[in-house]
Parts: C-alpha cells; structure tokens; sequence
C-alpha cells in the first residue's frame, strides 16, 4: 500500500520514524480519520480545521493547505487504484531532544494512511456500559491525539467484537461517549447528546448531526445525562466518521426498537445523501434552502 510521508509517496513499509520523535516519547501529536467515498473525501474541511485547531494548542506548526492535501488524497487513491476508502491523517510533533520541551514545534512528520473501505454488514450494535470511568482531557478539552490508553482499556473490557460499542460514564456518572463513537438518544423526537464539558472528543460527526438536526428544526439537546435517562430513551444511537450512523438497539436487559419513521432513519438517509457532495457541514443548510 502506498501512503504519503513527508513529501513523498512510499511503500508502507519503506517508512520510518525516529525514535526521538515526541509523538512517540510523549504522545505529542493529533490524527483526523474521515471517509472517502467515491473520489469524495467527506467533510474534509472539517476535519482539517479541528486539525489545526489541535495543532495550534500542541503549538505544532503545520503548513499544507486545504487545496494540498485534496491534491495528496488524490494521488493516493490512484497510486492505490481506490474508490471508497479509509483515510487517517496523522501529524507528530517531530524530533527533539529527551525531555518536556514547552516551545514550538517546527518540523512534524506527516503521514496519511489509506486503506480500502467498503459498506459494512453491521447495521446495528450492542451497547455495553463500561466499569472503565472516561478519563479527563489532558488540556481543556479533548483532542483526537495519541492518548488512547483509556480507550484500549475499555476495548479490552468489552473484547473485539465489531458488533458491540461500550458506552463510557465519566467519574461523576455522567454519560460522555462510546469508545471510538460520540452518543445521541431521541426521547419523543427530540435529539440528546452529552455537553462536550463532559470531557467528550467533538467528533466531526457528531457535529454534523446536531447541524443537520438544526436545518430541520429538530431539537437538539446537550447536556449532562445519567445512565436511567439513556435506558428511558426511545431509541439511541452512535457516531462516528468511519462507521457512520448505527442503531444501539440493546443495553444489557433493556432493547430499543428503530422506527419505521424514525429521526434516526431519516438522518442515515441524509447522511448518505451528503456523503459524496460535502465538504464542510456548513453547505447542510446551503442545500436545505434549494
């Protein structure tokens, strides 16, 4: 598989990286995952902007434009003859010298991942409430950085299975957010989510969502939940950028059952609609008004 490192396309295996790179030592560094479809990277100025956003308070400096980064895209999904696939654009600190340094990072590696991506055959999942409290972020808020030790606890917890997602409550037992998924809940058709001060990654998907609920005048709430307001709820669903939208249709004993006419079955429709046209959530409202 070729990937792009540094300015230049290579064999997977052909790339190394130093072991004085402080995204190795200390978990200096940021990623975005995002779906190609079609030719079509979806969202991606979304997922740049949260990228540099993160960058900025690591203080990675990080030059590539938006137009550079489609060209990248581009080149690779021909030099690996792909249509539909799996993109992770990963960004380290660089090297440096042993030991916490506070000033700017002005050398990072680049790399970008591609695999191919087809249409799953898991169309609904387990929900698993997880003993493992969510961690807080490291900073203010949670960035999609290397730090995922707490994240691997929890997966350990629930095992492999593709099929089940465990849902973390932070130490207060507040509802924050699945393993790998952001969480949404829909009581008498309206949208609940868990507040990002919950200390929830703000998953582009997720944002996607509560935008596209917005343009349609559906009520979207953010807020602070307990694991009973989830149970009561009449249906309950994931997100996240690779798996899209998926159904939680069991949580121990208790079974929610998706509706015909659904919220829910109304956003995949759209979600699917969207996927081989956007580039930034904020054209979802441009294309309401057509």
């Amino acid at each position: 598989m070729k990937i792009y490192y540094n300015g230049e396309f290579l064999n997977d295996h052909e790339v190394k990286i130093s072991p004085f790179d402080h995204g190795f030592l200390y978990g200096l560094g940021v990623f975005e995952t995002f779906r190609i479809y079609n030719g079509h990277p979806f969202l991606l100025f979304d997922h740049l902007k949260r990228l540099r956003k993160s960058l900025k308070e690591l203080k990675i400096e990080w030059n590539l434009l938006d137009e550079e980064i489609q060209t990248i895209l581009r080149e690779l999904i021909e030099r690996n003859e792909i249509k539909d696939a799996y993109i992770r654009l990963n960004i380290s600190a660089g090297e440096g010298e042993i030991g916490l340094y506070t000033g700017e990072y002005t050398n990072p590696n680049t790399i970008i991942f591609i695999k191919p991506m087809h249409e799953s055959n898991i169309v609904e999942k387990e929900g698993v409430i997880l003993n493992t409290p969510r961690n807080s972020p490291e900073g203010k808020q949670r960035l999609k950085s290397h730090h995922y030790l707490n994240n691997i606890i929890g997966k350990r917890e629930i095992g492999s299975s593709p099929s089940v997602e465990g849902i973390f409550l932070t130490k207060e037992g507040f509802l924050s957010e699945g393993i790998v998924s952001n969480l949404f809940f829909i009581k008498q058709d309206k949208l609940y989510t868990p507040h990002v001060d919950t200390g929830i990654l703000n998953g582009i998907t997720r944002q996607f969502v509560i935008q596209w609920a917005k343009s349609k005048n559906i009520s979207v709430e953010e807020g602070f939940y307990k694991e009973e307001d989830l149970l009561n709820a009449d249906e309950i669903f994931i997100s996240n950028s690779i798996q899209e939208i998926i159904p939680v249709t069991t949580i121990g004993e208790h079974f929610f059952k998706v509706n015909r006419n659904s919220l829910m079955k109304e956003l995949q429709k759209d979600y699917r609609f969207y996927r081989e046209s956007l580039l930034s959530m904020t054209e979802i409202e441009r294309s309401e008004q057509k």
